[in-house]
């Protein structure tokens, strides 16, 4: 008898099926759950990812050949120097809304209200930078040209530096008339017309006898490459792209299919599609989150100037946006890792 009181009230200490289950409001395990799940879900995008990058290893872009832009310095190369400092902004945001919830927890309103615009602040200039960050990348830089076979090749000068088609491109008296629908067959339509044809780009290319072909294959380093490392610690040694002969090059661009300027979901001139289709989905898929949170700080932000929590003896609000936020942040720093690091 003894034990069956004993029992009842240790799981009535436990809930005893108040508002507060584990000792936290219904709410804050709201959010915990709404966390959890989107968590599984970011996990299996990455994991996507990660197979797929896997499997095309071999032609799969470097991100330090991809994301060399820095705003206001236009022809720097600045590779991962941009991304570096949003993630330290989106960082700093996660800060900003700790002090938010601690000044919250001490009932200083005007703390928390300074500390809850640094964060919308920190996060609009986050959601800004992406936005810039897809603009470049959507439109490209030095341009690229698709084999028959559906292979990218890209072009570079004899030190191996890469060749904008703007360079050496030839324009040629020619009409080009985009297909759209109206014109095609069954309704076929193509994307806008590159800046140059392929006869241009090949003109061009039998122009100018230094520019070589640089393929998507990668290859690593050679003992050579290995043993001047220590006298060239700056540069990236690991990942090299292959470089053919003028001859085995000219096959090549003499096998053109078409010119592609930039990424989108069907061509990338970086390289496999596969990365430009997984780089709009997932930093796209988490800059919806970090919109969403900063739609949601300004409402709490506006709260708080009302006196909304104050009346209330409680700034709980707070600190379950707070949870997002730094859920967001942790999203982020994988995402960096795993898509701009590894």
């Amino acid at each position: 008898m003894g034990a069956t009181v004993t029992t009842a009230n240790t799981a009535e200490n436990t809930w005893g099926g108040g508002n507060e289950p584990m000792g936290a409001s219904y709410g804050k395990l709201m959010m915990w759950f709404f966390i959890v799940s989107d968590a599984l879900t970011f996990s299996g995008f990455l994991a996507a990812y990660g197979f797929s990058r896997f499997k095309f290893i071999d032609n799969w872009p470097i991100a330090d050949e991809v994301f060399t832009h820095f705003p206001f310095m236009h022809g720097v190369d600045a590779p991962m120097y941009y991304v570096a400092l949003m993630t330290f902004i989106l960082i700093f945001s996660s800060v900003t809304m700790v002090l938010a919830v601690d000044a919250g927890h001490q009932m200083k309103q005007k703390k928390v209200a300074f500390y809850m615009l640094l964060t919308i602040i920190g996060g609009l200039i986050f959601v800004g930078s992406q936005a810039w960050e897809w603009k470049n990348f959507i439109s490209g830089e030095f341009g690229a040209v698709e084999t028959k076979g559906g292979s990218i090749i890209q072009f570079v000068n004899k030190e191996g530096e890469r060749v904008k088609l703007e360079d050496f491109a030839v324009v040629l008296p020619e009409e080009r008339e985009q297909l759209s629908r109206s014109k095609g067959k069954w309704f076929m339509s193509e994307a806008s017309l590159p800046t140059y044809s392929v006869a241009e780009v090949q003109a061009g290319f039998k122009a100018h006898p230094e520019i070589l072909v640089r393929t998507e294959k990668i290859y690593r380093d050679t003992k050579e490459d290995q043993a001047n490392k220590d006298l060239q610690p700056g540069l990236n040694h690991n990942k090299k792209r292959e470089i053919l002969t003028r001859e085995a090059s000219q096959k090549l661009v003499d096998n053109s299919h078409l010119v592609v300027e930039g990424a989108n979901l069907t061509r990338n001139e970086y390289g496999s599609k596969l990365f430009a289709d997984f780089f709009f989905f997932i930093t796209g898929f988490h800059g919806f989150h970090v919109f969403s949170g900063v739609i949601i700080n300004i409402i709490i932000f506006f709260n708080v100037l009302l006196g909304t929590y104050e009346k209330r003896r409680t700034y709980e609000m707070v600190e379950k946006v707070g949870l997002y936020w730094h859920f967001v942040d942790l999203v982020w720093v994988f995402v960096f890792t795993f898509f701009y690091l590894v």
